[in-house]
């Protein structure tokens, strides 16, 4: 099934809603039955009826679809951020006295759940540098039940080797999860490669407008009904039927508007390299990037995220070159159709460097303005630090 056809037609059945091109919003709380015998059957047939908006919904079940067919998955589910779509399916995948390892250097609020709340629970959880299969292997136990993957993250953009790591847990019959929000389903075949879970933040580049916070899990039937019952109904992520609708808006052009960043990307991650006010790129589609090679294998398109290490002597250099942008909106997030800018600095605390990150990292994002626009607005700040 070509992506075009998920994208623009799968389990859009028109005929059941007057012809209408755009998918129906169907934006209820309630669902009404002809009689008791078909209540009942809901009732303990959630997963497969319309009963109540927190679990099936015919709109979040078109986007829903969609997902799946994307990935070459069996099923999804819709959550209403990408945190609650991770925390759901981890949390329906571990107990207390299991064992969890984590790639060393997460989303930060992945971080959090793992440090913080996993323990709480009585889960106990070991970070690796996933850069090497070794040291993930290192840290595996008896009770080990799920590795948590980011490939790459997302400000120093580390992969990890995905078909080693799947070939290690399906061994040891492990779960395994990713965060493949960096490079969606059309750019990273993670359930081909054998994942467990794909999970993205939808509020990136499947929503791509910048007016939605979503997110999803992808995988196959068994492990989406688990998640469907401990973790969407349980806890009550939900995605609104219109968050939903927006997401299904803004699928219909993911793959031009990825074509188009990645082209733009790599024009001003050039300009960038050979300045000589940046003392590093990282960006895993660059050859200066140290695990490019992994990067060509198992990735097929590298988005306009990327970051840069300043030459700037302390943390005010990094600031006075942030606000002289005018292109670059300063701002979290990414993967809309605006260009973004974020400097590590903004996250520590006045003069103090702290964490991973060094003060004069600086990350950007390319949306859809032009190339020449943003190196000329790029070029006109590094000139003036």
């Amino acid at each position: 099934m070509d992506y075009s056809y998920i994208i623009n037609h799968l389990n859009e059945e028109r005929d059941d809603y007057f012809g209408a091109v755009s998918p129906a919003l169907i934006q209820t709380s309630n669902f009404a039955f002809s009689n008791v015998a078909q209540l009942r059957k809901a009732i303990f047939k959630e997963d497969e009826h319309y009963l109540y908006s927190r679990g099936k919904n015919p709109t979040t079940d078109i986007l829903c679809s969609k997902l799946a067919a994307l990935a070459n998955a069996e099923s999804a589910l819709v959550f209403s951020s990408g945190m609650a779509a991770m925390s759901s399916a981890i949390l329906s995948l571990v107990k207390a006295g299991d064992h969890v390892i984590c790639q060393l250097h997460p989303y930060s609020w992945t971080k959090r759940l793992c440090s913080k709340i996993l323990p709480s629970f009585g889960v106990s959880v070991s970070f690796a540098d996933g850069t090497l299969t070794e040291n993930i292997i290192r840290e595996c136990r008896s009770d080990t039940k799920l590795i948590i993957l980011e490939s790459p993250n997302t400000f120093t953009f580390e992969l990890q080797n995905l078909a080693e790591v799947v070939s290690f847990a399906q061994e040891k019959e492990i779960y395994t999860i990713i965060d493949n929000s960096y490079c969606t389903s059309l750019g990273q075949r993670c359930i081909d490669m054998g994942i467990s879970l794909e999970v993205h933040s939808m509020s990136k580049y499947y929503s791509g407008h910048s007016d939605v916070v979503a997110g999803c899990v992808i995988g196959k039937k068994e492990l989406i009904e688990k998640i469907f019952v401990n973790g969407l109904q349980n806890l009550g992520g939900i995605l609104s039927p219109f968050d939903a609708w927006l997401t299904l808006r803004g699928l219909r052009t993911l793959a031009a508007r990825m074509e188009k960043i990645a082209k733009t990307t790599a024009q001003v991650v050039d300009f960038l390299y050979s300045n000589p006010r940046v003392e590093k790129v990282l960006y895993p589609f660059h050859h200066s990037f140290a695990q490019y090679d992994l990067a060509q294998k198992q990735m097929s398109w590298c988005g306009g995220l990327f970051s840069i290490l300043l030459n700037a002597k302390d943390m005010h250099v990094v600031e006075n070159f942030v606000n002289k942008l005018k292109r670059f909106m300063i701002a979290v997030s990414w993967g809309g159709h605006e260009s973004l800018v974020f400097p590590a600095c903004a996250a520590m605390p006045e003069g103090k460097p702290t964490g991973h990150l060094p003060y004069n990292l600086v990350r950007f994002y390319c949306g859809l303005e032009e190339p020449g626009a943003l190196i000329e607005d790029l070029k006109q700040a590094l000139d003036q630090i």
